[in-house]
C-alpha cells in the first residue's frame, strides 16, 4: 500500500530559505501524478486548494501548494514584492525536485500574478498558466485596498476572542487561525498583507505579455478586482490565451458568489470599502464545478 501523499492526506513539508525563514508547503499527491504548482492569493494558504487538489488528483495531477511568504505556516518576510515571492517559488521548485522540466502553474489573484511573473522572468519554467482572476493592472490607490485589515489584532489569548475581534471577517479568516505561543494568531499579519497589497498595485502588463506558454484566464464576471473589459483585453493581447467567464465573484475557485447584495452595491462606494465587502461576502468554502470543468483540458 502506498504511503505517499494523497489529496485526502497531504504531506506538509518545509524548507529553510537562505535568510533563515521557514517556507511551508503541502504536497497533495498522488506520488506518481503530474505536478502542478498552485498559488493562493492574499489572506490565503496552500490548504485553500485542498478540495480542488482532490478533484485534480482524480485526473492524475499532483498539486504542490505553498503557503507563500507571510501566509499560513510560512514565516514572515522583510520583502513582499514579486521578486521576493519568486525567489521563494524557485527555491521550492528546486527543493521538491520540480526544477528540471516545465510545469503548469495555477494561481489566484496575487498567486496568479506571481505565476505569470515566474513564467516571464524564468522562461522554460512554466508550461502553462491558469490565471484565476489575476489582473494585469491594479489601480494605484492610497490607502491600499486591504488597509481595513489594520483594524484587526494579529494575536489574542484565545481562538474565540480572536474570532470576535475579526467581526464580519471571521468567516473568511477562521480557517487560517493558528495557535501562537500562549494564544492564537491570524493566518497572516495585517501589516504584511497591506505591504504586499501596496506593492502589487500598478502595471503588470509587461509580465503578463512576457511569456508564450498556453494560458487559461478564468474570470468571475461578478467580481471587481479584475474588470471584465480588462479580462477581454488580457486575452486578446496575449497569444495562446483562452478566456473563460464564469458566473462568480473574485473567489472563482471557491464556488462564486455567496451574497447577491454585492452585485447591487453602490459603484460610487470607496474602493477600500467595496474590497472589504467583497471579501466578506465571498468567503465560500467549496471549489466551483465550472472551474473544475475548465481545468480538465
Amino acid at each position: 500500500m502506498s504511503t505517499g501523499p494523497t489529496s485526502a492526506h497531504p504531506v506538509r513539508a518545509h524548507l529553510t530559505t537562505p535568510d533563515g525563514r521557514r517556507l511551508s508547503y503541502l504536497d497533495f499527491g498522488p506520488a506518481e501524478g503530474r505536478p502542478v504548482l498552485a498559488l493562493h492569493g492574499h489572506l490565503g494558504e496552500g490548504a485553500d486548494f485542498a478540495e480542488l487538489a482532490g478533484a485534480l488528483g482524480s485526473d492524475g495531477w499532483r498539486v504542490f501548494a505553498p503557503d507563500q511568504r507571510g501566509h499560513g505556516d510560512s514565516d514572515r518576510a522583510e520583502r513582499y514584492d514579486q521578486g521576493g515571492y519568486l525567489d521563494d517559488l524557485l527555491l521550492l521548485l528546486a527543493h521538491a525536485g520540480l526544477g528540471h522540466r516545465p510545469l503548469p502553474v495555477l494561481g489566484h489573484s496575487l498567486g496568479a500574478i506571481n505565476g505569470y511573473h515566474l513564467a516571464a522572468g524564468r522562461p522554460g519554467t512554466v508550461s502553462a498558466l491558469i490565471n484565476i482572476d489575476g489582473p494585469a493592472y491594479l489601480p494605484v490607490v492610497a490607502p491600499a485596498p486591504l488597509s481595513f485589515l489594520l483594524d484587526l489584532p494579529y494575536v489574542a489569548p484565545t481562538r474565540e476572542e480572536l474570532l470576535v475581534a475579526c467581526g464580519h471577517l471571521a468567516p473568511l479568516l477562521e480557517n487560517g487561525l493558528r495557535p501562537h505561543r500562549n494564544g492564537w494568531r491570524l493566518g497572516s499579519h495585517p501589516k504584511d498583507m497591506v505591504d504586499s497589497d501596496t506593492r502589487l498595485l500598478g502595471d503588470h502588463w509587461h509580465q503578463w505579455l512576457g511569456s508564450d506558454c498556453p494560458a487559461l484566464l478564468l474570470h468571475g464576471t461578478a467580481g471587481t478586482v479584475l474588470p471584465t473589459a480588462q479580462a477581454h483585453e488580457m486575452a486578446s493581447r496575449r497569444p495562446g490565451t483562452t478566456l473563460v467567464e464564469l458566473d462568480a465573484d473574485h473567489w472563482v475557485h471557491y464556488g462564486g458568489r455567496r451574497n447577491q447584495r454585492w452585485r447591487s452595491a453602490d459603484s460610487s462606494m470607496p474602493f477600500r470599502e467595496r474590497a472589504r465587502r467583497q471579501i466578506v461576502s465571498d468567503g465560500a468554502v467549496r471549489p466551483s464545478r465550472p472551474l473544475l470543468k475548465s481545468l480538465r483540458l
